[in-house]
């Protein structure tokens, strides 16, 4: 079983970290098997988030009682010191726990540092000093605040997107975290969904030693998957190369990663998932997307108001509104 450090933690794990963003969506029970089977599996990395509705509720009420066996790893989206405080209480309420192992800021726009007029970075050390924290970390989609979170030496761990089609800074990213001792975690490490190969996936990740993938699941057969590669690591082979370079080429340009960052939408238009239609139609079986149901969701598309709610929070600056009119076209000639 491969495992990984994260930087000057010292916290090591295997190779498989658990993303919890997807279990908000099913339920308690439901949550609780995948999850007793994944730390019966082995893997003892958690990720979650205040921002993800009810998913620290169900870690808490499915590994409370093997906690001091697992690294729980959760975040605040707060910019004011209040806010942190209550997110963090929330959080341990919540966790059922005294402490968490990391506690992130979550895609903050600025890096938070000690003297910035926030009081941000203070609290984090303070929560620090009352030992309801034990590093700090930043999770980020712009690179700039990545690095400049890297290179301050403030931070434990980055979390950052990172897969296959990844580009050449944000290699270098992973190269800077392993040369500050920074723990890297990479989310987005299947793009969302729009890499469908995860066995491609692991091994593209696998090449790098500090990297410690989380991935989202939310049915036992997605968990099953990662599991095996724990044992039987898929290996890089010359049809997986070429899977990922014409992955890379149908991918190039600017395409919605599915961050959710852009949400909610005044007009209940589901951006993440339109503004990748003409995407997951051609690398998914489509007929799940050309549903009744579906075609109403991008019918919400004609309902846009123009806000510009989702062009302001891109972290990737796409012209949001243009990529869902070009994706609701094409989706429409799938329907003919």
């Amino acid at each position: 079983m491969t495992k990984v450090t994260l930087g000057r933690t010292g916290i090591t794990v295997p190779k498989n970290g658990f993303g919890a963003l997807p279990i908000q969506r099913i339920s308690f029970d439901e949550t609780k098997a995948i999850l007793r089977r994944a730390y019966e599996s082995g893997i003892t990395f958690f990720d979650t988030a205040r921002g993800y509705s009810n998913s620290e509720e169900k870690i808490g009420y499915s590994l409370s009682d093997v906690r001091e066996h697992i690294f729980l790893a959760t975040k605040t989206p707060s910019v004011t010191v209040e806010g942190f405080w209550k997110d963090l209480e929330t959080s341990l309420s919540l966790l059922k726990t005294d402490y968490v192992d990391i506690l992130q800021f979550h895609n903050p726009s600025f890096c938070p540092k000690p003297g910035d007029g926030t009081g941000l970075y203070e609290a984090m050390l303070e929560a620090k000093k009352q030992g309801k924290i034990r590093f700090i970390g930043i999770t980020n989609h712009r690179v700039a605040v990545a690095k400049e979170a890297v290179e301050s030496g403030l931070y434990d761990t980055l979390q950052f997107p990172f897969s296959y089609l990844a580009g050449e800074q944000d290699r270098e990213l992973v190269k800077l975290c392993k040369e500050k001792n920074v723990g890297f975690i990479a989310m987005k490490a299947l793009s969302g969904g729009l890499i469908t190969d995860s066995a491609a996936a692991y091994a593209y990740l696998d090449q790098f030693d500090n990297v410690l993938p989380i991935w989202g699941v939310q049915r036992l057969s997605e968990l099953e998957e990662f599991i095996s590669y724990q044992d039987h690591p898929p290996v890089m082979t010359p049809e997986m190369q070429k899977k990922i370079e014409a992955d890379r080429k149908e991918l190039a340009g600017n395409f919605c990663r599915g961050c959710g960052y852009c949400l909610p939408c005044p007009a209940k238009i589901d951006i993440p998932t339109a503004a990748r239609m003409s995407l997951l139609l051609r690398r998914a079986p489509s007929a799940q997307f050309l549903t009744e149901e579906s075609q109403e969701k991008m019918s919400r598309i004609d309902d846009c108001i123009h806000c510009n709610h989702c062009v302001n929070h891109c972290p990737y600056g796409l012209n949001t509104p243009e990529l869902l009119r070009q994706n609701y076209e094409d989706y429409k000639t799938f329907l003919k």
